[in-house]
């Protein structure tokens, strides 16, 4: 008979659960007790570091196999092995011990994709808000405890391109919801094959995502690093474009381009977790001094877990 549980123990190392979840590559993760939860591939979860160098998960319908889940968390690879390919300046380094433990999540394309649509010069509050909205009205209730606050899964492309703009609007989306309708009818007419992209090389991928309307090179750069996994993909926006000047460049005054050939060349195969570590480090410890406010540190605030 085969074993079915609700309750999953996964052995990490180096893994800062509260960092990871809220540094801005997810939108719908939400403080539960000392944990997380959140909805992954139509399955509410709950997260927490229960002890050193162990995640302890659980869901409210029984599991076969939780390999989706360590798939999501990413908790095989070896984060020590990820830096050691970072080239030894100080900037970087300094970020690297400022946030120990931060890792890369590996998400869905099309819910990757829609939330980085729907990010565009958006608070991360009111990008969680949007979602929230859209999930309320187009995804599946969920077989979550009463109390949770994630209770939809989220919505299909087929299920959004349904809705219509009126209807995405409402979800307080703005300019951004017939953006989201044209992806949302493209990925479902199939005219945008979200799977075909993991076959293509990085640059060629990315001209796929940017041709959607209201889809420029950041956000089709966080697609391609937080559901894809390609980690020479460096999202790149205003803000961390000042974050690379300030630490980098701090007498001079470089332009987009020069700082996007800098970054190419300079931060290595897994550039796209240097700029992670880069932009939650300038956003929780440097906010002030580039002239944005500090925000304030995650709570729940678990310790790394490590074994």
């Amino acid at each position: 008979m085969e074993r079915t549980d609700t309750t999953h123990r996964i052995q990490v190392e180096d893994y800062d659960l509260a960092a990871t979840v809220t540094s801005g590559q997810a939108f719908r993760w939400r403080p539960s007790g000392t944990g997380w939860e959140s909805a992954i591939q139509g399955t509410w979860v709950r997260i927490e570091a229960s002890e050193p160098g162990i995640l302890t998960a659980t869901t409210a319908t029984p599991q076969t196999d939780w390999r989706w889940l360590e798939h999501y968390l990413q908790s095989h690879v070896r984060l020590a092995d990820v830096i050691a390919t970072f080239p030894p300046d100080p900037p970087l380094l300094e970020a690297v011990q400022a946030c120990p433990g931060l890792r890369l999540l590996r998400q869905d394309p099309w819910e990757c994709l829609a939330g980085f649509i729907l990010s565009s010069t958006k608070q991360i509050v009111q990008i969680q808000q949007c979602i929230e909205l859209l999930c309320e009205r187009a995804g599946q209730r969920l077989e979550a405890p009463p109390r949770s606050s994630i209770l939809h899964a989220f919505p299909s492309a087929d299920s959004v391109a349904q809705l219509g703009e009126t209807a995405l609007r409402e979800c307080k989306m703005g300019f951004r919801a017939p953006y989201l309708l044209n992806a949302a009818r493209r990925v479902a007419d199939g005219s945008l094959d979200l799977e075909a992209l993991r076959a293509l090389p990085t640059a060629e991928a990315r001209d796929r995502l940017v041709g959607l309307h209201g889809v420029g090179r950041k956000i089709a750069d966080c697609v391609l690093l937080f559901a894809y996994g390609r980690q020479d993909a460096f999202p790149a926006d205003v803000w961390i474009l000042k974050v690379l000047r300030h630490l980098y460049f701090p007498k001079r005054a470089p332009s987009p381009r020069r700082l996007l050939r800098f970054v190419e060349t300079h931060f290595g195969p897994n550039a796209g977790y240097a700029q992670q570590f880069l932009f939650h480090h300038a956003r929780v410890h440097l906010g002030s001094s580039l002239g944005k406010p500090t925000k304030p540190k995650p709570k729940p605030r678990a310790p790394a877990a490590s074994l």
